[in-house]
């Protein structure tokens, strides 16, 4: 009779309980199986076996080298400063060609200008005080050897007063795409001997390639450390180190 009697209030009131009890036991066997495979996920991630770098590197004599210099003068007038310009030259290109580079191998600039203007509390007066007018004068060669003596001995040009900004030659070696292959090689294998001294060092044994993932090429100057996210290309020395690096991922057992 007391049932019979009970308030719909009440009744309302457990069936709310009810639901939630439900509710949170749903709940909690979800997150139960949730975190059961999570923790699966992760167990298996951890087997999946070891990843190693392995790293080989040669080295390299550059065999073409590319040197900029720029002739820059200035005078009162457009075609004074061209003349200026096209002396100087001149004078370097003869230079060159005495110092062994021929003259094919020289390749000369467009003639820019442009006007040095006045200026007053940082504002333009509208006088021009001259004229500026730079060429390049562009050296390309295989003997990278004549460049570096040509470039060391440009102080005695400059000692007689033409004007050349030097900015010095850079060196490139040609025969990249032959290095690459072996390196990659060497470099492997030297992934696998450090994956194997590992595994040894903890009682396993080294499986199957899983994966291989080969890092840029680091061309730098001899015993240099430096390293670039997308490679380094040092053209400062005829002389260099070619580096490559490979990340490699070995079963385990």
């Amino acid at each position: 009779m007391s049932q019979l009697n009970e308030s719909p209030i009440i009744t309302v009131e457990r069936r709310k309980a009810v639901t939630i009890i439900i509710s949170a036991v749903i709940v909690s066997l979800a997150l139960g199986i949730g975190l059961m495979k999570v923790g699966t996920g992760f167990a298996s991630r951890s087997s999946d076996g070891i990843t190693v770098t392995g790293s080989a590197k040669t080295t390299a004599v550059a065999d073409n080298a590319v040197w900029t210099l720029s002739v820059n003068l200035s005078s009162a007038t457009v075609s004074a400063a061209i003349k200026k310009v096209d002396s100087d030259v001149a004078a370097l290109s003869k230079y060159l060609n005495a110092g062994g580079i021929p003259t094919d191998a020289l390749t000369l600039g467009a003639v820019s200008t442009y006007a040095n203007e006045e200026y007053v509390n940082g504002n333009a007066t509208g006088r021009i005080l001259s004229y500026r007018a730079n060429r390049d004068v562009t050296v390309r060669t295989k003997d990278v050897q004549l460049v570096s003596k040509l470039s060391q001995g440009i102080g005695s040009l400059l000692e007689t007063g033409i004007n050349v900004n030097n900015y010095g030659p850079q060196y490139y070696i040609s025969n990249l795409p032959q290095l690459r292959p072996a390196l990659m090689s060497d470099a492997m294998k030297d992934a696998k001997v450090r994956a194997q001294a590992l595994t040894k060092a903890v009682g396993s044994n080294l499986g199957a390639l899983v994966n291989v993932k080969a890092g840029p090429i680091q061309i730098t100057t001899p015993d240099s450390t430096m390293t670039a996210d997308y490679g380094a290309y040092d053209t400062t020395t005829i002389d260099k180190t070619v580096t490559a690096t490979v990340s490699v991922t070995f079963k385990t057992n």
